[in-house]
């Protein structure tokens, strides 16, 4: 994939301006994606991955850019407690060994909950002192984004009036399907004023986007139309974060930081279960965007179960050889 052919045109946005409220369509005008292309550097990618020697550093990282979610239909508060709990001190069933050193402080970037279960979050990390994990929320009728935009802000507004730092909205993935673009990039504008000073990823459910071109043009209008990150994945459809398709999007983040000198996170979400998964995408996000997007600000990991065998790597790989008694 050619960066010639993945570029932005139209006058640059400074950092820190807010997002216009009309969509400039020269934007769109460049998003044309190779598919030979991003087949070819996802080949050069996975074996930059495999060749990762010391994995300990990434294992931590991992740990530490992981928003931790429960999204299920029977939460109540005593398992987002249970959550809460697991977040704050991932490791602190091995503080008693000398080995561990500091890796016992380490704590995940955020837990993700329902608008509903946010109270519980932010009572439980109140109560406990802790000031260095985020509370995210889904919203705007998450998964399917299928609700009047009107409420689709109240629930927005309603989780951050309960506490929610961080907000995680889902687009129409209507408007990408039948290319009302300035629609998409209308909602996602208003969306971004809803959270106030929270934080916004913006999921736009690629699976569900027909094509790469699709998944590019959605990114770019996410990021331009105010998003803090983009996300791949409600975790819900049938297929959820793959590293093709992050290739796309960080390469979306990458124009947009070159033309307008504004930083996107970036979090993919879905299918991500194993230290193993969590490593490529770090590696992924190194290759493509640099060392900078290497920290909870700019990257996250969206996933549900991947904490045990993140934890469990890190303690094989952490804990000093057995001494061999003759």
């Amino acid at each position: 994939m050619k960066d010639s052919e993945l570029k932005v045109s139209g006058q640059p946005q400074k950092e820190g301006n807010p997002a216009s409220s009309v969509l400039d369509h020269e934007v769109l005008k460049y998003s044309f994606v190779s598919p030979f292309g991003v087949k070819q550097r996802l080949r050069e990618l996975r074996l930059i991955s495999s060749h990762i020697k010391n994995e300990l550093p990434w294992l931590i990282l991992a740990l530490e850019c992981l928003d931790f979610t429960t999204l299920a239909g029977d939460d109540t508060p005593v398992n987002v407690r249970n959550l809460c709990r697991k977040a704050s001190h991932p490791l602190s069933s091995f503080a008693t060994h000398k080995w561990m050193n500091d890796l016992h402080w380490k704590r995940v970037a955020a837990v993700c909950v329902y608008p509903q279960r946010v109270p519980d979050a932010v009572q439980f990390f109140k109560e406990c002192s802790i000031k260095n994990v985020g509370v995210a929320s889904v919203a705007t009728g998450f998964p399917t984004g299928q609700y009047p935009l009107e409420s689709r802000l109240l629930e927005i507004k309603y989780a951050v009036e309960q506490g929610a730092t961080e907000i995680d909205v889902v687009i129409s993935r209507c408007l990408v399907l039948t290319d009302q673009w300035d629609a998409l990039y209308h909602e996602i504008s208003e969306m971004k004023k809803a959270c106030g000073d929270a934080h916004m990823k913006t999921i736009l459910a690629v699976g569900e986007c027909d094509s790469y071109e699709n998944i590019y043009k959605a990114s770019l209008i996410a990021a331009l139309a105010g998003s803090d990150f983009i996300k791949t994945s409600t975790g819900k459809e049938t297929v959820n974060a793959t590293l093709d398709v992050g290739i796309i999007m960080c390469r979306a983040i990458r124009t947009i930081y070159e033309v307008t000198g504004k930083k996107i996170g970036f979090k993919p979400a879905g299918g991500i279960k194993t230290s193993k998964d969590a490593i490529e995408w770090l590696s992924l996000v190194k290759c493509e965007l640099g060392d900078e997007w290497l920290n909870p600000s700019l990257f996250r990991i969206g996933a549900s179960s991947v904490l045990d065998d993140i934890v469990t790597s890190i303690i094989h790989r952490a804990r000093p050889p057995a001494v061999e008694i003759i």
